[in-house]
């Protein structure tokens, strides 16, 4: 471990699953969104909004949430110059959100780690995307590193820098587990239950595979808000992450 500040709390508690399901509010308006949620009631406690909704309404609704009592997982994967991450963090921290992604390239992370400082906000650390397989890299001009070996360098560098938590690929979070060691949150999208569609994931796991593999939390949306029943199937992923 660096001398980076490393997080000062226990990355999650795991006496409510409920806790550790970040549900993807992937969908393009903010009354569908308030929908789902009603529906899903206490079932769900902990909601991620990325790109779609947030620029349609979704940064209100979710200081509306913050103030329902509920979490929110803000999926900006924010990359840019060192003083606009560091300023955009900061005004984010005083919305109340519980995590922030940010791309894990290190003067980012550096810059955005300055902004939430004093804040309870935690930054989490996309390494590599779970919709990028090696082809994909290749395509990117990352030959000849493939990805779990990019993931890798990446999840050093973030704990070292002192990002609260890292998001990967579940397959690659037993791996990423070691390198960042037991006190930083370890988020993995692309989760998938037994019999559901992939879509555009390519490496993709159960819930169950997800917690057993050292996730503290797992991001599900499509099998969750396009569900006939959202509420049934949180209910469904709870209790197969609570039996694992």
């Amino acid at each position: 471990m660096s001398n980076a500040e490393s997080p000062s709390a226990n990355p999650v508690s795991k006496g409510d699953m409920r806790e550790r399901l970040i549900i993807g509010l992937d969908v393009p308006g903010v009354e569908e969104a308030r929908s789902i949620v009603t529906r899903i009631g206490d079932a769900g406690t902990f909601y991620k909004i990325g790109y779609q909704l947030a620029y349609a309404g979704g940064f209100e609704f979710a200081r509306e949430l913050i103030g329902q009592g509920k979490k929110i997982f803000l999926d900006l994967k924010l990359h840019d110059i060192g003083n606009t991450v560091e300023e955009g963090v900061r005004s984010v921290a005083r919305m109340g959100v519980t995590f922030l992604t940010v791309h894990a390239y290190p003067q980012t992370m550096r810059a955005a780690v300055a902004g939430k400082a004093g804040s309870d906000l935690r930054i989490l650390a996309v390494t590599v995307l779970t919709s990028y397989d090696d082809n994909d890299l290749i395509e990117a001009g990352y030959a000849p590193v493939p990805a779990a070996e990019l993931v890798s360098r990446r999840a050093g560098q973030a704990r070292d820098i002192g990002i609260d938590g890292i998001v990967c690929a579940a397959t690659e979070a037993r791996r990423v587990r070691g390198i960042v060691g037991p006190d930083r949150f370890i988020v993995t999208p692309g989760i998938r239950p037994a019999g559901s569609d992939a879509g555009d994931q390519k490496r993709v796991v159960t819930p169950g595979d997800a917690i057993r593999n050292g996730a503290t939390h797992l991001v599900v949306a499509r099998p969750i808000v396009k569900a006939a029943d959202p509420r049934a199937a949180t209910q469904a992923i709870v209790r197969e992450m609570s039996e694992a």
